[in-house]
């Protein structure tokens, strides 16, 4: 499947379907093949020894991808349920709506024409949804050489160390939302008030007064640099507060005000400053359609629940189901295109 659906992608590339210069990534939940009522909780489960020749082919499978980013290993927090018959499914709510158990599609598409240029199938968590796109990417410049100038998601893919991967490493500017949890609900300064000294490493306050990581130097070293969280803690002089008009609006129930700074913040500016351009805008309105191919995946092509089961089951539908979308395309743009250079 995986070699049909390259051929097919290869073939749109040759006919000038694709620049390969903006891309667009997002993921859509699929109902998996199993029974909500045929699942058991945590509390449940019997830690012992599973015999892989004593177990359906879907089990089997799951076994032997526990160590992989797109399912076993996505994220440490134990499922909620976890199917008997498919055990590689995921247990959502996502939809605000009846819990059940369900596959990501990740799609990767050049918005020029809406090609599909890789597909990967994951839990439906979002550390697996992220890992897919990385993967995408990766393989997408190993098949195809494309290396996109920019990519557009979501803010579910504006998470720190993203941005950081593809600022610093692939060179892509991301427009994407970034990931924000630094606004104030209580009418105080948020961290936007506050202007950081790149040359000096520290934050200054609407005051005019410092904040910095360490003011002296201990007798016994403290360690510096990040906590194990990936957060730098800048710190303001009590004195500074307790003698400043402000304090009221900044830090009005603590002895003086703190700033946090993620490690990943230069590229997370980046992505903040592209949010402001006409660029951006543009990216938002190409980044629907992702959401028309996920639309027609499941209302025309009636892929709202899959077949298979397992890991290699549910990648096997979702390569055909990519596979037959990009046919489509093919069939009804290349006679266009073909007309077009008559005529030229």
């Amino acid at each position: 499947m995986r070699q049909v659906f390259e051929t097919v992608v290869a073939r749109c590339i040759t006919e000038g379907l694709v620049s390969g210069q903006r891309l667009a990534v997002d993921a859509s939940l699929v109902a998996a093949d199993a029974n909500r009522q045929n699942s058991s909780p945590p509390s449940e489960w019997k830690h012992e020894p599973i015999d892989p020749d004593a177990v359906p082919r879907a089990v089997r499978e799951y076994l032997a991808t526990l160590d992989e980013a797109a399912f076993g290993a996505a994220t440490p927090v134990q499922p909620k349920f976890t199917s008997h018959s498919d055990p590689a499914s995921q247990w959502t709510a996502a939809r605000k709506g009846p819990a059940f158990f369900a596959y990501s599609a990740n799609y990767m598409i050049d918005t020029d024409n809406a090609v599909i240029l890789d597909v990967e199938a994951s839990r439906s968590v979002r550390q697996a949804e992220l890992g897919a796109m990385q993967t995408m990417l990766d393989r997408t410049k190993d098949t195809f050489d494309i290396n996109p100038e920019r990519m557009i998601a979501d803010t579910a893919y504006g998470t720190g160390p993203l941005l950081e991967w593809l600022v610093q490493e692939r060179g892509i500017a991301p427009h994407i939302p970034v990931v924000d949890k630094s606004g104030r609900t209580d009418g105080t300064f948020e961290r936007a008030y506050f202007t950081y000294d790149d040359e000096n490493d520290l934050y200054v306050c609407p005051g005019g007064k410092e904040l910095k990581q360490n003011r002296r130097a201990f007798t016994k070293p403290r360690p510096t640099g990040p906590h194990k969280d990936g957060i730098l803690r800048y710190r303001a002089r009590k004195a500074d507060c307790d003698g400043c008009q402000l304090k009221a609006r900044c830090c009005p129930k603590e002895p003086q005000r703190k700033v946090t700074r993620s490690v990943y913040e230069t590229s997370r500016d980046v992505a903040r400053k592209i949010t402001e351009t006409v660029d951006y805008a543009i990216s938002c309105k190409l980044r629907k359609k992702v959401e028309m191919l996920f639309a027609h995946l499941k209302r025309i092509l009636k892929l709202d629940r899959l077949r298979l089961r397992g890991p290699c089951g549910v990648r096997d539908e979702f390569h055909l189901a990519a596979t037959a979308q990009n046919l489509r395309k093919l069939a009804k743009l290349i006679p266009i295109q073909s007309l077009a250079r008559q005529v030229a």
